[in-house]
Order: structure tokens, then C-alpha cells, then sequence
């Protein structure tokens, strides 16, 4: 094994089995298959690891570090990140410690990031807050300082490092200089981690004046304001912030909470006024919660009323329709597109198929893809051979695709397992992919094409 194998494998999730395909063969009962390719001489990872955790729930934890040793031999701090957790779920904290210790001489974040919660967790809080202490503009490092500082009560000492990073005329952290203007704190969460201190000692009235004081900073399409807003019941005030301008991931918040709580007609109108500033996103946002709660027909007038031939919005129009039995009509849209616009890309005419096949013309729909001009693409055959397995006829879809295409695999991959063909998947997905031959050297040009 080689740690830069697997982590090019396990990044790319190639020349490997997907971890939803492991998941899927252990469900069939296929637990000797994983079990091989994890203690393989060139194992698989997410097999490995399965595998491991699988053993570590029956309270095997001796043999699933077993079958982790090789990957972790490699030095390839994926498997012992993984080994340590297991460790550490297992009472065995320290020899977890003594795993990922060695991995933080470079200084890697991920390293001291998880070296530093397993000492806190294990009674050494004092020294993981001085392992992080030099590292606060890392933002994943000043998450977990904030969680040990806070352990620890040292909660001031932490609100004052990260004040201090968002203090007006506090040096750029890139130039230096405190005149640039500095849009962006270093660590990027520092005014949300500040908010977090706050509400984590119980204050949570200054934790809401951080973020209105310095502005929150929205983080996987989740606002920190209003999620604090929500957690403290304080509606009102998400209701107000909601309203402004610009704020759709608050308006997103706010209608969740009111679904959450029942209140759908609120949650309703909470997306159509938002949807006076931002009408294509928070329409399609309402047009599914209007799905969600059995008003199909109402959800199809939404998206229709956009009148958008943008393919994201085609695409929920012609699910809408299915889910509604009114395929017909989204074809018909389709057509109506296709006439005023002189063309089909791919993008669009793909959605055809599967309304195709709810109106009982699956035939009809692989025919049509076949005939498109780019219907002999890698990416259009695999979506006809989708659609037919789909459909049930997954062997149809199998002769469609190429073994030798690596796009191929990943679909072909769950397609033979369906058909009970188990080991034939197993080699395909994980057959090394052919090099990629390397381009022929230029001399030096002026002209175009450099």
C-alpha cells in the first residue's frame, strides 16, 4: 500500500468501491466480499473501514485495528485519524493520542485539530489549549480552541484572541498594513466564534449584539444569527431579521422553524415575500414546501409562473409534474421551450426521459436520446442507461456502458451488484484506470495558441 495512492483513491473515489456501494453490500449480505477487500495486499478503504467499525461494534476492537495496521502503516493520516477515533471510542484514549501525536510535527491542522479535542476529552485540557493557543487564525484550529477554552472556563481568555482579530485598525493579516480595509478576518469565523463564546457562558444577549455589531458570516447556507435566534426562541427578532434585504439564508431559517412548528401557511409567506427579492431561488424554495405538504398543483404554478428556462428550474418544473401524474404537461412545457427557443441542449432535452417513462413510453424515450446529437456522449449514455435501470431493466442498461470509461464504472458498479453480479463489480470498480499519456512537448510560440 501507498499513502498517496490511497489518498488520491479515496479523494477521487476511484479505483475504488464507493462508500455508498460498500454500505449497499454489507445491506445484501455480502460481508465476505468487503471483508476481502479490506485485508486485500492492495486493500480497498472504504472496505477497510466498514469493515473496522463494523468489528468495533460488536466490541471487537483488537481485530478492527487489525485491519486498519496496514493503511495506517502507510502514514497516511486518513486511517489514523480513523484508528484513533476508534481508539478513543474504546476507552483507549491515550493510545489514541500517541497515534495522531506524531502526525502533528508539520504542523498540519487536521492533525492538531484532532490531537487537541482527544487530550481535552481525556483530562488534559491545560495542554491542548496550549497546543492551539498559537494557531487562532486557523479556523478550524480556533473552533476547537473556543470547545477547550471554554471547557476549561478560560472562555474571557478566548473572547479577548478573537476580539482581537476583528478590532478596528488591527493589521491586514495578509499585508500588514491596518489601512487596506481588511474585509475579512483571519480566522475567517472569528465574529461567529466569538458569538459562540458568548452564548457557551450564558450570555446569550451579547452573543446576538456580536453578530448584529460586526456582521455574521453565513457558512454552509446556515446563518449563525438566526440559527442563535431560533435555538433561544426569540422569533420576533428572526422574523425582523428575516425581512431585510439580502438576508434569504435567514428567510430559509425562519420558514424551516415555522414548518418545524406546524405553522406551514407562515412558513408559505415567509417565501413569497422573500421571493419579491430574490424570486427565482425563493420560489423554488416554496414551490417544495408546497410539495412537501400535499400542494403539488399549487407548487407547478410557482415554478411555472418563473418562466425560466434555466435547466435547475426545468428540471423541478418536470418533477413536479411527474410527482403530480402530469407528465404529459411536462413535456408539453419542454416543447414549448424547445419551439421558442430553436434548440434542445442536453441540459434540457435529458429531462424528457424519465416523463417519457411515467407515460409508460420508456422505449420511446431511449430511441430519442439515441437520435440526439449528443446522444452518443459518455454523459448521455449514462444517463439513458439510469433511466432504464430505473425502470427495470437494468441489463439493458449494462450493455449500454463502457467498461473502459471511468465515468462508466461508477455507474456500472451498483448496476451489476443489482443484477447479483457482485464480483464482477468488485474488479471493475477496482480496476486501475489507464495512465493518462502525457502531452507532446511544444517549443516556445508567440503566437497564438500559446
Amino acid at each position: 500500500m501507498d499513502a498517496a495512492v490511497l489518498d488520491r483513491r479515496t479523494r477521487m473515489h476511484a479505483e475504488c468501491i464507493p462508500p455508498d456501494l460498500v454500505d449497499d453490500l454489507l445491506d445484501l449480505g455480502h460481508v465476505g466480499v468487503v471483508r476481502a477487500e479490506a485485508l486485500a495486499e492492495d486493500g480497498d478503504w472504504f472496505c477497510a473501514r466498514a469493515w473496522a467499525r463494523l468489528l468495533a461494534g460488536r466490541g471487537e476492537l483488537e481485530e478492527a485495528l487489525e485491519v486498519l495496521a496496514p493503511y495506517v502503516g502507510t502514514g497516511w493520516w486518513t486511517a489514523a485519524a480513523e484508528a484513533a477515533r476508534l481508539l478513543d471510542a474504546g476507552g483507549r484514549g491515550e493510545e489514541a493520542i500517541s497515534l495522531v501525536r506524531p502526525f502533528t510535527r508539520d504542523g498540519e491542522p487536521p492533525a492538531l485539530h484532532d490531537l487537541a479535542l482527544l487530550l481535552a476529552r481525556n483530562g488534559r485540557g491545560e495542554e491542548a489549549y496550549a497546543l492551539l493557543l498559537p494557531h487562532v487564525a486557523d479556523w478550524s484550529l480556533a473552533e476547537a480552541l473556543v470547545e477547550v477554552g471554554v471547557g476549561l472556563g478560560r472562555g474571557e481568555e478566548v473572547a479577548a484572541l478573537l476580539t482581537a482579530r476583528i478590532a478596528p485598525g488591527c493589521p491586514c493579516p495578509r499585508c500588514g498594513s491596518p489601512e487596506c480595509g481588511r474585509p475579512y478576518p483571519e480566522p475567517f469565523n472569528a465574529v461567529n466564534l466569538l458569538a459562540s463564546v458568548r452564548e457557551a457562558q450564558g450570555r446569550p444577549d451579547e452573543a446576538v449584539e456580536v453578530l448584529r455589531t460586526y456582521g455574521s458570516t453565513p457558512v454552509n447556507s446556515r446563518d449563525p444569527l438566526a440559527e442563535l435566534l431560533e435555538r433561544h426562541g426569540r422569533i420576533d427578532e428572526l422574523r425582523a431579521y428575516a425581512a431585510v434585504e439580502g438576508q434569504q439564508v435567514a428567510a430559509g431559517h425562519l420558514a424551516e422553524l415555522l414548518e418545524a412548528r406546524g405553522d406551514v401557511s407562515g412558513a408559505v409567506e415567509v417565501y413569497r415575500l422573500e421571493a419579491e427579492h430574490d424570486r427565482c431561488h425563493a420560489s423554488a424554495e416554496l414551490a417544495q414546501l408546497l410539495a412537501r405538504h400535499g400542494r403539488g398543483a399549487e407548487a407547478v404554478e410557482v415554478v411555472r409562473g418563473l418562466d425560466s428556462a434555466e435547466d435547475w428550474v426545468v428540471d423541478l418544473l418536470c418533477r413536479l409534474f411527474a410527482a403530480e401524474g402530469r407528465a404529459e404537461e411536462g413535456l408539453a412545457h419542454l416543447d414549448a421551450l424547445k419551439a421558442r427557443r430553436g434548440k434542445e441542449e442536453w441540459e434540457l432535452f435529458r429531462l424528457r426521459g424519465p416523463l417519457l417513462a411515467a407515460c409508460g413510453r420508456l422505449d420511446e424515450a431511449v430511441e430519442e436520446a439515441r437520435a440526439h446529437p449528443e446522444g452518443g456522449s459518455p454523459y448521455a449514455v449514462a444517463s439513458v442507461a439510469g433511466l432504464l435501470a430505473d425502470a427495470g431493466r437494468p441489463e439493458e442498461g449494462v450493455a449500454l456502458l463502457d467498461v473502459d470509461r471511468p465515468e462508466h464504472r461508477r455507474i456500472l458498479g451498483p448496476l451489476l451488484v443489482r443484477l447479483g453480479r457482485v464480483e464482477e463489480a468488485v474488479a471493475l470498480l477496482r480496476t486501475p484506470r489507464p495512465a493518462a499519456p502525457r502531452p507532446t512537448p511544444v517549443g516556445y510560440s508567440d503566437c497564438p495558441p500559446f
